[in-house]
């Protein structure tokens, strides 16, 4: 009687749990344990329609995010400030116009724009020239006072600093391209004769950077050897190396202070445009005062459209300006600390635990951020039930997406047929730290919110991370 009454019960409890839970666990436990072992790493997997923990291990542990951080910020800032959200430059005047000569100065007041270009100063040169000013008899003046506090966060390495993932973040800020590394230059080299210097360009412009070009042009069989650094703590851009006769490099370099060489680079462009300063102006910071007119507003794209660059192209910058935005709209202060404060009030909102997240950044560089993988497969599933989330998901990268700015970051991976855009999810690297969490499309056609974090490894770890995936997509 006993053993029929077992028998029932398992039979009842094999009919209520998915059988898809039951089959696949054990041999994804052991896709785990072969391909990323038992430490320093953490998995979760979770339904997407009601958030139901299907598999974890060690899914508690608090681990080290890197840029899977980006799904927190990217959430919060399109739900807190809005889809339509526009970060603002404005053009200020101050003084009198006389004939075509402004007596008095220019100010420039930044909102933490990232996408403001050399196109922008043009245009600004042509409203100034359109109301029938050419000469300025005074200063261009920056007021970058919306954000405060340090222009780096703590977790930036000394070593990093040169590089664009490390940029310096102001109120006024510019890119040099449509990637939107705010606070970065691109650095050209071009070859000339072997034996001889390269020629070295600067885009938009050199901006008040120093270039000490130390390259040499070499023989076309010769290896490209081309290293671009700023020196710490300088305003100095050393390039070493060699450059094959006949090739061309580009590399991004940080600027010293992003206010004042994008000062620079508008008055250069002002400049080319047909507008004239007197020898002895001069370019500082200063907030704009009560009485100076404005002249001009220049208004971002939305922040729906910067969603694509900053997630498929894991953009430290971007992440740097909504976290201190957030804090300036919500807390009254454009500082890091009340940004990070901001995201962990939406965190709360949306049912997270945020004792279980700790950060000092809205990027993932740092490496004391941390929170466990239960918790990043859980704000997955919330991200899920908000009228943007197809915004947000548009923005991850694909996996096996080869063109750029539709595969991102997963350009590379998930490239087999049977993989290819099942994986829409974000990446995230910090030395020795690999992770990988998002959106998976099963072989059932079921789709499940995952996380997979790994850190303290002495070697790459991508493709432990994608065969895990693969066997989620395969056993589900």
């Amino acid at each position: 009687m006993k053993t029929k009454l077992i028998l029932s019960i398992i039979t009842i409890l094999l009919l209520i749990i998915p059988s898809h839970f039951v089959q696949a666990a054990p041999s994804i436990e052991n896709t785990v344990q072969a391909q990323l072992g038992n430490e320093n790493i953490s998995v979760s997997l979770r339904e997407l329609n009601n958030g139901e923990l299907l598999f974890e291990k060690n899914g508690d542990i608090a681990m080290k995010p890197a840029s899977t951080l980006k799904l927190l910020t990217a959430s919060a800032a399109i739900e807190m400030l809005g889809p339509d959200y526009r970060f603002q430059t404005k053009l200020y005047i101050d003084g009198e116009i006389k004939g075509k000569t402004l007596n008095g100065d220019l100010y420039i007041q930044g909102g933490g724009d990232p996408t403001l270009q050399n196109k922008d100063f043009t245009f600004m040169a042509s409203v100034l020239k359109f109301n029938g000013i050419h000469q300025i008899n005074g200063n261009l003046y920056g007021d970058d006072s919306i954000f405060s506090g340090e222009q780096l966060t703590p977790g930036i390495a000394k070593e990093d600093e040169s590089f664009y993932f490390a940029a310096r973040t102001s109120a006024l800020t510019m890119s040099p391209d449509n990637d939107y590394d705010a606070g970065t230059i691109i650095i050209h080299v071009h070859a000339t004769n072997a034996g001889e210097r390269p020629i070295i360009s600067a885009e938009p412009s050199t901006s008040g950077m120093v270039i000490n070009n130390q390259a040499l042009t070499v023989n076309k069989n010769q290896q490209n050897t081309i290293e671009i650094l700023r020196e710490y703590g300088t305003n100095q851009i050393t390039i070493t190396g060699n450059i094959p006769y006949n090739k061309t490099f580009k590399d991004w370099v940080t600027l010293f202070d992003p206010t004042i060489n994008t000062l620079q680079a508008i008055k250069e462009s002002f400049q080319k445009s047909g507008l004239a300063f007197t020898k002895n102006s001069s370019i500082e910071r200063k907030f704009v005062p009560k009485e100076a007119g404005i002249f001009y507003t220049k208004h971002s794209l939305p922040l729906a459209a910067l969603m694509q660059p900053f997630l498929k192209l894991s953009n430290n910058s971007m992440a740097d300006i909504f976290t201190k935005t957030l804090g300036r709209e919500f807390n009254g202060k454009g500082d890091t600390n009340e940004g990070l404060i901001a995201l962990k009030e939406y965190g709360i909102s949306i049912g997270l635990n945020m004792e279980n997240w700790h950060f000092e950044d809205g990027s993932g560089m740092s490496h004391t951020n941390k929170v466990t993988a239960n918790e990043l497969s859980l704000l997955l599933t919330k991200m899920s039930e908000s009228p943007t989330f197809k915004l947000v998901h548009s923005s991850l990268p694909i996996g096996g997406q080869t063109e750029r700015k539709v595969g991102g970051s997963l350009k590379n991976r998930f490239k087999e047929e049977k993989y290819r855009n099942r994986v829409i999810a974000k990446t995230g690297h910090i030395s020795g730290v690999y992770t990988l969490a998002g959106y998976v499309e099963a072989s059932s056609g079921r789709t499940y919110a995952f996380a997979i974090m790994t850190q303290n490894q002495t070697f790459i770890r991508l493709n432990a991370i994608d065969e895990v995936v693969k066997k989620i997509i395969m056993e589900y």
